[in-house]
């Protein structure tokens, strides 16, 4: 009611200088509003502009729709130049046959809406006056577009089903204005309207379908694209016979049918055509497949011939392109001396000192572009020649063998008979020794395992007496601390944490001395036991790091020091991959005790 009172308060002025309200004259209000650039349309004013023009990019055959641009004067009209999104959307008073639709005020904030459905082509209109009757809320919202259906409820909402989901987005603008039948003012006659989203399965049902038909079509557009992609099929193999044997023998003399022919003649051997009855056509079409490699040593020759002509002309050019870079270089350096660079501007200096900049950093790169050609040009010569040595080396080895040979066969049998005795002898000799080194081999191998056994034997006997040590020094301690304790009271306090220390290392390397060690001797060891062939260090720590981050590696290396009996440190790997692992030998120890 107070945006009634609002609207119906303001005037317009006629040419002739009068007032006139502008719900009683609509005529003068489009005048006023022509005026402001806006064009106010009523539902029964001229028909609606395409739908093209009032919804750019829309497609009706894709049934997609681009953002709408809510300045759009009125639900039917072209939406006017762009304006900034600071600036408050205008409304204007629509007029229908029975009917008028009053804007809300623009100081309050813009209806709300719920999340669009998919296909969404029904919408919600709550807020309706309780004397909206279904040809009115037609006559409203047939503008918008082809209404389907309308289902009313016995209270003030109903739902709008259109034809194309475009047109709910137009439907949209009408949230929020205020519905007032004819001219009453009964309060069942008003009411302020709300347009928003609604969910319906035949939208989400036709949507579905919609999908499906476009998955369909890109499935099928994929699919031409790919068979248009796709390399042709060859021609199938014709089985073999005499007469297409003769054919492809004619084929096979014919370059320019020479690959096709080769794969028929491939094909027809791999299939097992060949036969006693078959294999002098066969033969000479074989014949005919190999006299084709003097013409390709040919073409390669006249090839390579025509490329080492290109790399000349290439090389020539380059060297032309070089000689330039070389005399524009000497004109900036004649530049660049004194009688001569003093008659230049500060600019002009400038200018020429980074072209000649340039032009040093292009000729450089050009003179090494150069030089590795020529280097690869002396590494293929270098090539050439190694290859040439050896092909010497190997006609020479073939020639001394064609004279031994020659030799050997002049000589009688008798002499081949002595030949092959002294053979037989070098052969037995040879075995002979090749079996003293395997002997030789498996005593050094003993040796090593029992210098291996007595080094073990040689680090059993050290930690036991590093053991006896500790208890020599356990022994040893307590006078210590009794005279740490007496020079405590003569004020000698230094030989008393002398003592102390000493005692606490003592029981340190005894045995456990707290609950933490005594778990992390339970975790060692069972890391240790899943890993036979022991670990090292590093991979020990990384492990215990995950369970407690304070526990350092040389505080595990010196608890699986205290205790020989539990952990053994070894060595495995040769050279640089060698490395120290733990084991755990618990289970050895107590066995032995």
């Amino acid at each position: 009611l107070g945006d009634l009172d609002m609207i119906s308060s303001s005037r317009l002025l006629t040419p002739d200088g009068v007032e006139q309200n502008p719900l009683s004259d609509p005529g003068a209000w489009a005048t006023a509003m022509n005026n402001l650039g806006i064009l106010p349309v009523g539902i029964s004013g001229q028909p609606l502009v395409s739908d093209s023009l009032c919804i750019q990019r829309f497609d009706p055959g894709l049934g997609l729709i681009a953002p709408i641009n809510p300045l759009m004067a009125g639900i039917s009209l072209v939406p006017p130049p762009p304006v900034p999104p600071d600036m408050p959307l205008i409304k204007e008073i629509i007029h229908c046959k029975s009917c008028t639709l009053f804007p809300q005020n623009p100081n309050l904030p813009p209806p709300s809406t719920r999340e669009r459905p998919p296909g969404c082509k029904t919408v919600f209109v709550g807020g309706l006056p309780e004397n909206a009757t279904e040809d009115i809320i037609r006559e409203v919202f047939e503008q918008c577009g082809e209404i389907i259906a309308i289902r009313k409820s016995k209270k003030n909402f109903c739902h709008i089903r259109f034809s194309e989901e475009f047109m709910v987005d137009k439907s949209l603008y009408l949230s929020g204005y205020r519905m007032r039948i004819g001219s009453s003012t009964d309060k069942k006659d008003s009411g302020r309207i709300h347009v928003d989203f609604a969910q319906a399965r035949d939208d989400l049902y036709e949507w579905e379908c919609k999908q499906r038909l476009f998955a369909r079509e890109e499935r099928h557009r994929r699919k031409i694209h790919e068979d248009r992609l796709r390399p042709p099929s060859p021609p199938p193999i014709v089985h073999f016979s005499e007469h297409e044997s003769a054919m492809l023998a004619e084929k096979l003399k014919d370059d320019h049918k020479f690959s096709e022919a080769t794969a028929v003649l491939f094909t027809w051997i791999d299939r097992g055509e060949v036969n006693r009855r078959t294999a002098n056509h066969f033969y000479s079409m074989i014949q005919s497949a190999n006299s084709h490699v003097r013409r390709l040593m040919s073409e390669k020759a006249q090839h390579e011939e025509e490329m080492e002509r290109a790399k000349e002309i290439f090389k020539n050019a380059l060297l032309a392109i070089l000689t330039q870079f070389e005399q524009i270089t000497a004109v900036f350096t004649a530049a660049t001396r004194q009688k001569a660079w003093d008659h230049f501007s500060k600019a002009q200096r400038k200018n020429i000192d980074i072209w000649r900049k340039q032009c040093e950093e292009l000729r450089n790169a050009h003179s090494e572009e150069i030089m590795g050609i020529r280097r690869e040009e002396e590494m293929e010569m270098e090539e050439n020649d190694s290859l040439r040595w050896q092909l010497d080396a190997y006609r020479n080895e073939v020639e001394l063998l064609k004279q031994e040979q020659s030799r050997s066969c002049r000589q009688d049998d008798d002499h081949t008979l002595t030949h092959a005795h002294g053979a037989e002898a070098q052969i037995q000799l040879l075995q002979q020794n090749m079996h003293n080194m395997q002997q030789q081999l498996a005593s050094l191998q003993e040796k090593l395992a029992s210098k291996e056994a007595e080094l073990e034997k040689a680090r059993e006997e050290h930690r036991y007496l590093e053991g006896q040590v500790l208890a020599l020094r356990d022994t040893v301690g307590t006078p210590v601390l009794v005279y740490g304790c007496c020079g405590a009271v003569n004020g000698c306090v230094p030989s008393l944490f002398l003592g102390r220390e000493r005692r606490s290392e003592v029981i340190m390397r005894g045995g456990v001395a707290s609950e933490k060690e005594a778990l992390l001797l339970g975790i060692i060891s069972t890391f240790l036991h899943v890993h036979p062939f022991g670990a090292n260090l590093e991979y020990l720590w990384s492990y215990i790091q995950r369970l407690d981050s304070k526990v350092s590696a040389g505080e595990l290396e010196r608890l699986m020091v205290r205790l020989p009996a539990m952990f053994r440190q070894e060595l495995s790997g040769v050279g640089a991959t060698l490395e120290k692992r733990w084991k755990f030998c618990g289970f050895d120890s107590l066995g032995s005790a």
